[in-house]
């Protein structure tokens, strides 16, 4: 994280890098699907498809999720009941913070629960269920925070069905394949200790490099930019605790954690900046900070408590 950020300050300050500049970032906004795409098809090739079922937290970590969502949709609706603030700076960090919730699960939370030691069948199973309430909830809520958003509930349940299909289920239809019946390829994939870790480090390193450039060239004022940021940072921990709450009691901590605290905020940065106001794209690019914070410190304890034992 620290390497993307210093990375993107170096080539973006540095006028004898303009050009560099220029020449790379085409180039890393190609390589980052192809990068999620690998870490996917790698963590998947370990998957036993077989366990992949629902489970009691799921429904759990779900019905907490829409309560947050329904929280949020009334602090944004109820004070436009007067149209005093239609597009305040209130409305904005409304709109950043919700991004922050109704985002799907984290295709990647698979590979950071696996590093825990938490099961990698229930989490791929969560992202199916999580994606699919956002696919539902997301042509609801929009229109009614956005009045002029250009979105139906089909079109926009087909455009993230599209997006599921292209991120997880064609790199787990490709890891079903080489699992069952290239044996030899899978063997020598499943051989490389933590590829998928290492993978999502390198994409991680991309992400953050274009989060500080989306937060460096955003047209909000310095003070709404530290509101979002700290806000954000509130929402990322209370997701975290409540998940790892609720899974405590189904002895699925590390699972839980994950599933409703760490966020797929690149599809939410996307969706802000279409459906919302731009602004409030800032607060999902905050989150990718927050929340890959909470997931170093996570491994770092994990591993301390297994060197200790």
């Amino acid at each position: 994280m620290g390497t993307g950020c210093l990375l993107y300050l170096l080539f973006a300050f540095t006028p004898q890098l303009e050009t560099a500049a220029y020449f790379f970032d085409p180039i890393f906004n190609t390589i980052l699907p192809m990068f999620m795409f690998l870490v996917l098809f790698v963590t998947f090739c370990k998957v036993d498809f077989h366990k992949m079922r629902p489970v009691a937290w799921h429904f759990w970590v779900s019905l907490f999720q829409l309560l947050f969502i329904g929280l949020l949709m009334a602090a944004i609706l109820l004070p436009q009941q007067s149209d005093a603030l239609p597009r305040t700076s209130y409305l904005i960090l409304m709109e950043a913070l919700l991004m922050c919730i109704i985002c799907p699960c984290a295709t990647a939370a698979a590979v950071v629960t696996q590093k825990l030691g938490g099961s990698l069948e229930q989490m791929t199973t969560f992202t199916f269920i999580s994606n699919f309430i956002t696919a539902l909830l997301v042509p609801v809520c929009f229109p009614l925070i956005e009045k002029g958003a250009d979105i139906t509930f089909g079109a926009a349940f087909i455009k993230i069905l599209h997006e599921v299909f292209i991120v997880l289920i064609v790199p787990m239809l490709l890891a079903y394949i080489v699992k069952h019946y290239m044996h030899r390829l899978h063997r020598k994939i499943i051989s490389i200790k933590d590829l998928s870790y290492y993978l999502w480090g390198c994409s991680l390193m991309i992400v953050t490099g274009t989060t500080v450039k989306n937060i460096v060239h955003s047209n909000a004022t310095i003070a709404l930019l530290v509101a979002i940021a700290i806000l954000g940072l509130v929402i990322c921990i209370v997701q975290f605790a409540v998940g790892r709450f609720i899974g405590h009691y189904f002895n699925h901590t590390q699972e839980a954690g994950q599933a409703l605290g760490q966020k797929n905020t690149a599809f939410a940065i996307w969706m802000a900046y279409t459906y919302l106001n731009p602004l409030s794209s800032v607060g999902p690019g905050c989150y990718i900070l927050w929340q890959n914070i909470v997931n170093s410190v996570e491994i770092w304890q994990h591993r301390r408590t297994n060197e200790n034992k």
